[in-house]
């Protein structure tokens, strides 16, 4: 099957940073929106502008060099926006991670990085932030600088935002920062238990958002409404990053209510949306019952969990101008589908996971020999959004094959209209409300409880996430019986994110294996949809 995506075609790279295009914005467009907030504050282009210079003399006052890693822990606030200006105009590579990862993950991210200076929450939502630092601080020797951001106290050996860029001057650094250098590493889970680092340029990552962009006709009538966290690569690029590169501006909401992000929408007139199934039903279902149109909204994008065709049906009867449609793409791989649009194209639309666009893409069988048309196999691409590769150079050369194409792990056909249909993962991962998930990290903390003998995790079909995690488990001989309860407490006393605890515990005498002794996690998935 031909493609899109060939390099004579290309339109290219915009071969420019993000400091670049916000010293722009700022000159041309000062007071200008960039970006609302749901707290109802506005952002213009020169007030963030001149907050990232002063972050970023703070941050080379810090003694931070071009290549030092900064990562930051937050919600989509203000602050991550100047954050991101900052780290581009140092040469900074930034590091987002998502703020409901607990000790486990942050710090194994933390090392894995290298970080030199963690920004943080102080509280919220409940969880103390520099509490979880605390007892994480000893095993971290490159991490120099913790800096608080709406800090409600003072905190020994941790600084508060307001008073790092309160101590420093506004001069913008003038570094040379070419934009093929690595602006950003992003963890994602995988199959090997510990999330990977997927490393973007800074024209890797705007050509992702280009993608978009391009193929939506996106404008300056278009405020991109974004419940997504602005640490996953879609709120990234499509918060953080938009206003900035484009004429649209964007709208942030710190956590998903459907309540809130109907005033927002009808607020600032948001026009499109990237984001998870779940955010799509709930928006729908709420306007139905309210009897709301939302005119303004045109677009909204699905991705990253199961779409039902109804939903994009029933999205096109209930709102008066909006198309939905199914996307597909990853950290590595960012949107490589587009979706259809069209309302001649709502089969197309609810049925497949988008059309290609800008990538090239082959379905490969068990050998790595290219299937035709409608024959299901792993899905793999190359083109010119794709990842410079992981931190662990095994790990990349594991993800490609020899023609430079990256390997998905995902199970699906091309059809005749060019479009992607996803029909199952080769992938050990479970997506939950557009968050991937890797199963063998559960289950490897699953299987330090001394009563656990094997334990297998698998997907299982959630009403409103998509996927929800369920636990299989053999018990040692002579246990007491384990209650999901039990197992749940256990994992949180392990550190392990709220979002990855099992939600159904099953008790197993024994699991399914292959002649070769492989766990059937897909007779257990067959199991748990049945």
């Amino acid at each position: 099957m031909d493609v899109s995506y060939r390099p004579d075609t290309f339109a290219g790279y915009r071969n420019t940073t993000i400091a670049a295009a916000a010293r722009a914005k700022a000159k041309q467009q000062p007071d200008d929106v960039a970006i609302f907030l749901d707290t109802g504050e506005e952002i213009t282009f020169s007030a963030i502008y001149a907050e990232a210079v002063t972050l970023a003399a703070a941050l080379r006052r810090l003694g931070l060099r071009r290549g030092d890693v900064v990562s930051f822990q937050l919600p989509n606030w203000r602050e991550p926006v100047a954050l991101n200006i900052a780290c581009s105009l140092l040469g900074l590579v930034i590091n987002p991670v998502i703020p409901i990862y607990r000790d486990r993950e942050l710090g194994f991210i933390l090392r894995d990085t290298r970080a030199r200076v963690l920004f943080i929450p102080d509280i919220f939502r409940g969880f103390d932030y520099p509490a979880m630092i605390e007892t994480l601080r000893d095993t971290l020797p490159d991490l120099e600088q913790v800096i608080v951001v709406k800090a409600e106290r003072a905190i020994d050996g941790m600084q508060s935002y307001a008073s790092l860029v309160a101590a420093s001057e506004q001069n913008a650094p003038d570094e040379a920062v070419s934009p093929d250098d690595v602006k950003i590493v992003m963890y994602t889970s995988g199959t090997t238990g510990n999330p990977k680092a997927v490393r973007h340029s800074h024209n890797t990552l705007a050509r992702a958002l280009d993608n978009g962009v391009d193929a939506w006709n996106l404008g300056a009538s278009d405020v991109m409404l974004m419940p997504s966290p602005v640490t996953h690569i879609t709120g990234f690029c499509n918060g953080m990053e938009l206003p900035f590169f484009t004429r649209a501006r964007a709208a942030f909401m710190q956590r998903w209510n459907v309540d809130e992000a109907i005033e927002l929408i009808q607020r600032t007139r948001a026009s499109i949306c990237i984001s998870a199934t779940p955010f799509l039903n709930e928006l729908v279902m709420a306007a139905e019952e309210r009897g709301l149109g939302l005119p303004s909204m045109r677009l909204f994008a699905c991705g990253g969990a199961s779409v039902p065709p109804q939903l994009i049906r029933k999205t096109h009867r209930v709102l008066d101008n909006c198309r939905a449609f199914r996307v597909y793409g990853s950290t590595e791989a960012p949107l490589v589908t587009t979706g259809f649009q069209r309302p001649e194209e709502e089969d197309l639309a609810a049925g497949t996971d988008g059309h290609i666009y800008n990538y090239e893409v082959r379905v490969l069988d068990d050998a790595g020999q290219v299937l035709p048309v409608a024959a299901d196999g792993e899905i793999a691409l190359r083109g010119p959004t794709l990842m410079l590769g992981y931190g662990d150079a095994g790990q990349t050369q594991a993800a490609f094959d020899a023609d430079g194409f990256f390997l998905t792990g995902d199970i699906g056909h091309i059809t005749e209209r060019g479009a992607i249909v996803i029909t199952d993962r080769k992938k050990d991962i479970i997506i939950r409300g557009g968050e991937n998930l890797s199963a063998r990290e559960i289950e490897e903390v699953i299987l330090d409880h001394p009563d656990i003998v094997e334990a297998a995790v698998v997907a299982m079909p959630h009403e409103r996430l998509g996927e929800g995690v369920a636990a299989y488990v053999v018990l040692r001989e002579g246990s007491e019986p384990l209650t999901l309860e039990q197992l749940v407490a256990f994992l949180a006393d392990s550190g392990l994110a709220k979002q990855k605890w099992p939600q159904r515990l099953e008790l197993a005498a024994e699991l399914p294996k292959t002649a070769s002794g492989k766990v059937r996690k897909d007779a257990l998935r067959r199991e748990l949809r049945e």
